[in-house]
């Protein structure tokens, strides 16, 4: 998943420990031995518990990262809705994972998988800024994009050998990576599996040919079940099929059944996404959103209610506004982004969460080369800075993310980082909506507070633990209930 950015970036040096050497046995060789990386002295994150209150908000975003996205934008064309940056390598390129009778890949490929390399070998690595201690291993990988099953197991080995050599990689990461249905096979399926790769985030979007073909997909429907039988006869117990709603055409009988098949083939997690027109895409050239053939912002508000219903009755846990999943499936990796982590990125276009700086890099090919060029000559930052970060971007951050998520907002932490005052204007702010039932108040052991007691509870910090969105018509008006909070916060 590809995390798009509007932050400015901050540039400035920060001293960073040196790393211990690191073991010369490849992450590769680790998961094929079922062998751990070296043990290391458990640091406070590891050791912190789940319900740490206001320290984890004001530092959370200064702990070393512990996730790490990489981008491969490879894709065999580029699909109509779709602004991040890609390469397209041609409808033709489903066999890239194959080397030629020289024992080569394609050369747009390997080269990529090198310049990447040397960005994550070139990258400053965080530890804790108020002490020395060595950062711990990553605990979780994503592979996005782009299709990232174009890229060779082999290349993929490499990416993660170098991830290993230079942070370290749990031996129980979760390491996750975007497939697009045609574009493996199960040698491939096994060969990644092999080199680490424990859960696939399946490209569905749609079951309708009709759909896929007018979205400019490379895949048809018959793609999709060959994806489904590969990624189950090969034993991936932890996988994710993607759809997207509020196509053009997109009728609620086709929605309803998309879901349906994604519920009969027994995926762990499920995605939902609403379409959104951007300006520079094929779609945005031909659509303008809430007009035929695209659906009407109500008729998109039912899609969402369908999601929530079938899916909540399949027994998946809607535990994040567009995410869903059986019980200990959620996925580690974007719960990062949920919690307000920092987080490493490496690639074309990618962006990076460190010391409360969003950093992206660039999204044009050369212009990328150039940039891991500048970072091995030390001629640039790579989005580590030195400045502490606005507590209202922080507060509103905080508020963003956890809005998002079935856990909601934690007032008492919130307000013991942040101020009482910025939470009890939260509060304010959001009588009326918990009134009507879009903003649920749970108490400490999220026991629902009615509307009554929490007028009351609200002013006198008592009983009033959690603000969290309804599922689904709060999650609906997230943007306008969000906005209203970051007003509260920055008057």
């Amino acid at each position: 998943m590809l995390l798009k950015s509007t932050f400015t970036p901050l540039f400035a040096a920060i001293v960073i420990p040196t790393k211990p050497n690191p073991t010369k046995l490849s992450f590769t060789a680790l998961c094929r031995n079922n062998s751990l990386t070296p043990q290391r002295t458990p640091t406070v994150r590891q050791n912190a518990s789940p319900n740490t209150t206001s320290p984890s908000l004001l530092l959370q975003h200064k702990l070393p990262p512990t996730s790490a996205y990489v981008h491969l934008p490879f894709c065999r064309k580029r699909c109509h809705y779709c602004d991040f940056p890609i390469i397209a390598l041609g409808s033709s390129s489903s066999s890239t994972t194959t080397p030629d009778k020289n024992d080569t890949y394609d050369p747009r490929i390997s080269n990529y998988v090198e310049t990447l390399c040397r960005e994550i070998k070139a990258t400053k690595m965080l530890s804790s800024s108020n002490n020395n201690t060595s950062s711990p291993p990553l605990e979780t990988v994503f592979f996005g994009g782009g299709t990232p099953s174009l890229v060779p197991p082999q290349l993929v080995s490499s990416v993660l050998d170098a991830l290993s050599s230079k942070f370290g990689v749990s031996g129980n990461a979760e390491i996750s990576m975007e497939m697009d249905p045609g574009t493996f096979d199960a040698a491939a399926m096994k060969e990644l599996m092999n080199v680490g790769v424990n859960r696939v985030s399946l490209g569905v979007q749609a079951f309708q040919d009709e759909l896929l073909k007018s979205c400019g997909r490379a895949h048809g429907v018959s793609e999709i079940y060959e994806a489904i039988e590969i990624v189950n006869s090969c034993g991936v117990e932890n996988w994710s099929v993607d759809l997207i709603s509020s196509l053009p055409h997109q009728t609620p009988s086709m929605w309803e059944e998309s879901l349906r098949i994604a519920i009969q083939s027994r995926p762990t997690h499920v995605s939902v996404y609403d379409l959104q027109v951007e300006q520079e895409t094929k779609f945005g050239v031909l659509y303008t959103p809430g007009e035929f053939p695209l659906p009407s912002e109500n008729q998109s508000a039912e899609f969402y209610r369908t999601a929530s219903r079938m899916l909540g009755e399949a027994g998946y846990d809607h535990y994040e506004i567009s995410s869903y999943c059986k019980s200990g499936y959620r996925c580690k990796h974007n719960s990062t982004y949920w919690k307000n982590k920092s987080f490493y990125a490496f690639g074309l276009g990618s962006a990076s969460y460190l010391h409360g700086v969003r950093f992206s890099r660039p999204r044009k090919l050369k212009d990328y080369v150039g940039y891991v060029q500048n970072l091995e000559n030390e001629s640039t930052e790579d989005g580590v800075v030195g400045f502490d970060v606005d507590a209202k971007d922080l507060a509103m951050d905080v508020v963003m993310l956890s809005l998002r998520t079935a856990e909601g907002l934690d007032l008492r932490a919130f307000g013991e980082a942040f101020g009482d005052s910025v939470r009890g204007s939260i509060c304010e702010v959001y009588k009326p909506y918990v009134e009507s039932g879009h903003v649920v108040c749970l108490d400490e052991k999220r026991r629902k507070v009615e509307y009554d007691e929490f007028i009351v509870s609200s002013m006198s910090n008592e009983r009033v633990g959690f603000l969290r969105l309804s599922d689904p018509d709060g999650f609906l008006l997230s943007n306008e209930l969000i906005s209203l909070a970051f007003a509260a916060i920055s008057p």
